[in-house]
């Protein structure tokens, strides 16, 4: 038997991916065609649009990575930093922790600065370690996914352009979900991933340079040491009226980020910031009832990743199982020091709407 003839249709309800539409799996099913085909380069010039617009950037470079968000991490910094430069990571998750890991293989001289899990990156402790240090890269989780944390990115931007650091945030969960504003916050460089709020199964990563952070990969000392994820190479084929090939684009996969946000901006992009706002708050007030606790305080709380304190006594593996098994609902665990203490409910993209909150909270209800 073919095992795919076994896959169900699951609601997905944890941290990634989401939900997809039937109209992005009808993108993804379209007729490849090359990727240096006229068609398909008119369809890559309307993905760098809309980003640029979903973004609030005039940023030339912003582009899709060809990989999932974690591509996008290592693509920024593999292009923005060489050996013994000075990196200040701000950690309070699980996304930030990788991110110094990946510094340090770079031969980066890496300071972190550690919050509690659950809570947001202080602004203040941040001013106090930009006036001891000078660097060359600061960089931050917008939306935490493994705590459903906010992170002060637009305070802390505003700390990191009085300096000469370049800003680097990951927006993976955030984008599509709610507000980013590349220029206006000062960011530098920027990564994301299509398997969250824009509802893209995983695969593309898009990246935004500014002008800053493309001027530092020019004057680079050394090349980049990824050929892959070599940025100055890729722009050549994401721009221009000649194209020079650099790798085979994932041409469907394209197909579907593009009609992603054709389909975003089609909905129009506060209609669609206020259907996850609309949904969290929904699910908050339904869980309240229940008697359950968030994790985090409300007003550093995520609209599409939630996490929800587990009950004493509840084992929560069994109680995962059960809610996939028996509901065809899924929802994540909590990693690090919160695994076994929460859960985390996604409300991303396609998965934001109120049917869908009815039915999680229906079913953890009942068992």
């Amino acid at each position: 038997m073919n095992k795919l003839d076994k896959i169900s249709d699951v609601l997905l309800m944890g941290p990634g991916p989401s939900c997809v539409s039937k109209s992005v799996y009808n993108a993804l099913s379209k007729s490849i065609i090359g990727h240096l085909d006229p068609a398909f380069i008119d369809i890559m010039d309307d993905i760098k649009g809309f980003l640029q617009s979903l973004l609030n950037t005039k940023n030339e470079l912003t582009v899709p990575i060809s990989g999932t968000g974690s591509a996008g991490m290592e693509t920024c910094f593999v292009n923005l930093i060489e050996k013994n430069d000075n990196v200040l990571v701000l950690v309070n998750g699980v996304f930030g922790v990788r991110m110094t890991d990946v510094a340090k293989r770079l031969g980066a001289k890496v300071d972190v600065l550690e919050f509690e899990w659950g809570t947001p990156v202080s602004v203040e402790a941040v001013q106090n370690q930009l006036q001891k240090n000078n660097y060359d890269l600061v960089a931050i989780v917008h939306a935490e996914t493994s705590t459903g944390v906010l992170n002060p990115v637009a305070e802390i931007g505003n700390l990191v352009s009085q300096t000469d650091a370049l800003y680097l945030v990951d927006c993976v969960t955030s984008l599509g979900g709610m507000s980013v504003k590349v220029d206006e916050w000062s960011i530098d460089a920027l990564y994301s991933g299509t398997q969250k709020c824009l509802s893209v199964p995983p695969g593309l990563a898009p990246i935004s340079f500014s002008p800053k952070a493309v001027e530092k990969l020019n004057n680079r000392k050394s090349k980049v040491p990824n050929w892959y994820l070599d940025v100055s190479m890729i722009a050549n084929y994401w721009s221009g009226q000649a194209r020079v090939y650099h790798h085979t684009a994932p041409i469907n996969m394209n197909y579907a980020l593009y009609q992603s946000l054709f389909d975003i901006f089609q909905e129009g992009l506060d209609a669609v910031f206020q259907r996850h706002l609309d949904a969290h708050n929904q699910l908050v007030d339904g869980l309240s009832l229940l008697g359950l606790d968030m994790l985090v305080e409300k007003s550093a709380r995520l609209p599409m990743l939630n996490a929800v304190v587990i009950p004493n006594g509840v084992n929560d593996a069994k109680f995962r199982s059960n809610l996939l098994q028996k509901h065809t609902i899924e929802i994540g665990g909590g990693l690090g020091p919160l695994a076994g203490k929460i859960w985390r409910i996604g409300l991303m993209g396609h998965t934001a709407y109120p049917h869908n909150v009815e039915r999680v909270l229906e079913s953890i209800k009942t068992g």
